[in-house]
């Protein structure tokens, strides 16, 4: 895409940018932390992106058409730093023209600038477009069944 931009939300002008599709890629998911924790999240990657992670906004002639958050991390079975790409998103209108593939590309970039050896993510069992985009790149596809323990702690969206 000629027009296509994909920069680090790294100002609070951009943030604010950012909320709308944070939005959506949570109404897509029938989820609804409020926006002031989302804001929170990312405020707190904003303040270190060294040790937090980062997130990238893609714009097309100026207008905000998708955003991906990695988070760093470490996998003790290759010994080595991690990008997770927990989130990418890509409006509607703006899927099936390169968007995704473009950040998940910038994604892997920031990943080899911050030393990761991999960079791994997840997704819907029925997210078939998402898979097509994933299995385009060369990405290689996982067997691991996810599972989750609740703390009992509050997150800020039960606020």
């Amino acid at each position: 895409m000629a027009g296509l931009e994909i920069g680090i939300v790294d100002t609070e002008a951009q943030l604010l940018r950012l909320l709308p599709l944070m939005r959506a890629y949570c109404d897509f998911y029938d989820v609804g932390p409020p926006d002031s924790a989302l804001l929170s999240m990312a405020r707190s990657l904003m303040g270190d992106p060294i040790h937090e992670g980062v997130q990238l906004i893609a714009s097309d002639e100026g207008e905000d058409v998708g955003f991906a958050t990695l988070f760093w991390s470490w996998e003790t079975t290759i010994s080595g730093r991690v990008g997770v790409m927990n989130d990418l998103y890509v409006i509607a209108s703006s899927r099936g023209r390169g968007v995704a593939s473009a950040l998940i590309k910038a994604c892997l970039e920031r990943c080899r600038e911050h030393g990761a050896v991999h960079m791994i993510w997840q997704t819907a069992p029925d997210n078939v477009p998402a898979q097509a985009v994933y299995d385009h790149l060369g990405a290689t596809r996982e067997t691991w069944i996810d599972y989750w323990l609740d703390t009992g702690l509050r997150s800020k969206a039960d606020h």
